[in-house]
């Protein structure tokens, strides 16, 4: 008897169908998993045979063969585990049903039969409809991310023996509901704001102006000046999310296994910042198996590059084209993947080796040689991708002690939506999560217009989200 389950395995960041073959025959004991399994899958052997036992059910004492089709296709993660474990109960009997074509199984199972949460389930539930399932089962800590999407019924259960009791209706289950408007809102406020910056009124000036238009920005300025701390409130002042930037964010975040259980849903802009001994790999993506790199990751927010001369020049340089592009295709031999690599370049530096040359408290002790060397450790290709280049100085004394706070992030996110209004409308691409420029007063329009001013029509054309 050939028993099937089925799953499905995630491809850079969508999902395709993938069927569980099982079959039991006459032989030595054993567990033989075919269909280009990674060695996570390999390995489930163990962790399959411990999970049915230790729940009270029957392992058999024969040969099993369990193939993962289609068999051209490359499988990897541990998600698999359950729907292998459902395949062998179904062929010893254990499941009452053999019609279960209409779901979807993943999950990860530890020794003692509990389900664990695994990657990729929000990409999984988005791709259901186009694979004719409407069922989806999965561990109870990826219910948030898969509910929110529409027109399929998602069960979170917590072990093995659930699912089973579940399947043969032992158990009245209601499917995870999530309102995706209400999961938004409440996900889409940040920890940090631009009222907590002192001083500085040019470089918030500069930044605010830089998400009007999204230019990259280069911070210059000594140590403890507060270039990473402008940086870290700069997805504050963008425009939010809309819906279709949220999925397609929280999608990558997913496949990575960085988006929180208890969230289901980005609602604030993506802020990396990745460390300067980072790999190019690790920055564009890549690996054995392509996985998300941190330019993905950063994708509808900003990507900020600290100590930046730091970077390896080889690292900096696959930036280029992903800037350009707003993708990264990564190519091996088996496949060729492409993700969305949309984001904001924030990038700071001293302006020397000893980062005192502009400092008028600390004297700088870097010969003219050094500091050149020091500046051409990034490329003129890579500066000309930098619209905007702002100089941070040091604070004095008096701004530090200042208990007055500054203006927050959500007045200068308006003047920034309100620019933003004037764009579209100049460049006649209007946006659904715009209003229109009807809805402005004339003074609002004045203040918009200057603002769009100082915005380069090449950065629109090449960045404007919406």
């Amino acid at each position: 008897m050939v028993a099937k389950i089925y799953s499905a395995s995630v491809i850079g960041i969508d999902a395709r169908e993938v069927t569980v073959e099982m079959d039991i025959a006459g032989g030595l004991p054993g567990i033989n998993i075919i269909g280009l399994p990674d060695p996570a899958i390999r390995e489930s052997r163990e962790r399959i045979k411990a999970a049915i036992k230790n729940s009270d059910f029957p392992f058999p004492t024969r040969k099993i063969t369990v193939n993962l089709a289609p068999a051209d296709i490359k499988k990897e993660g541990a998600s698999f585990d359950l729907p292998i474990a459902l395949s062998v109960l179904l062929s010893e009997g254990v499941l009452e049903t053999e019609d279960l074509r209409d779901y979807m199984f993943c999950g990860e199972l530890s020794l003692d039969g509990r389900l664990k949460p695994v990657r990729g389930a929000l990409p999984i539930a988005m791709a259901l409809k186009n694979m004719g399932k409407s069922r989806f089962v999965l561990p109870k800590e990826n219910a948030k991310e898969a509910s929110i999407v529409n027109g399929i019924e998602v069960y979170a259960l917590e072990t093995l023996r659930d699912v089973v009791n579940f399947i043969n209706k032992k158990i009245n289950l209601k499917p995870q509901e999530s309102n995706i408007e209400s999961v938004l809102k409440r996900n889409s406020k940040y920890r940090v704001d631009f009222n907590d910056v002192k001083g500085q009124e040019h470089v918030k000036r500069g930044l605010e102006i830089a998400a009007s238009g999204l230019h990259n920005v280069l911070l210059i300025g000594p140590p403890g000046s507060g270039k990473s701390m402008l940086a870290k409130r700069l997805p504050t002042i963008l425009s939010e999310m809309t819906l279709e930037e949220s999925l397609e964010t929280s999608k990558i975040h997913s496949v990575a296994g960085l988006l929180p259980p208890n969230k289901g849903l980005t609602g604030t802009r993506p802020f990396r910042s990745p460390h300067h001994t980072i790999s190019d790999a690790a920055l564009v993506g890549g690996g054995t198996n392509p996985i998300p790199g941190e330019i993905s990751l950063a994708h509808n927010g900003v990507l900020f590059l600290d100590e930046l001369p730091e970077f390896k020049r080889n690292v900096l340089e696959v930036l280029r084209l992903p800037l350009e592009e707003g993708s990264v295709t990564i190519a091996r031999v088996a496949n060729r993947l492409t993700y969305p690599s949309k984001f904001m370049l924030v990038a700071a530096m001293n302006p020397c080796p000893c980062g005192y040359f502009t400092d008028p408290k600390h004297e700088c002790h870097c010969s003219p040689f050094q500091i050149q060397h020091y500046l051409s450790k990034i490329s003129g290709p890579l500066l000309d991708r930098i619209d905007i280049h702002l100089e941070v100085p040091r604070l004095k004394l008096e701004h530090l002690t200042d208990r007055r706070r500054g203006e927050p992030s959500e007045e200068i996110r308006k003047r920034v939506d309100k620019a933003r209004i004037v764009q579209k409308e100049r460049f006649k691409n209007e946006g659904a999560h715009f209003r229109t420029i009807a809805d402005l007063d004339a003074k609002e329009i004045i203040e918009a217009h200057h603002i769009s001013e100082a915005i380069s029509y090449r950065s629109l054309d090449r960045n404007l989200w919406g």
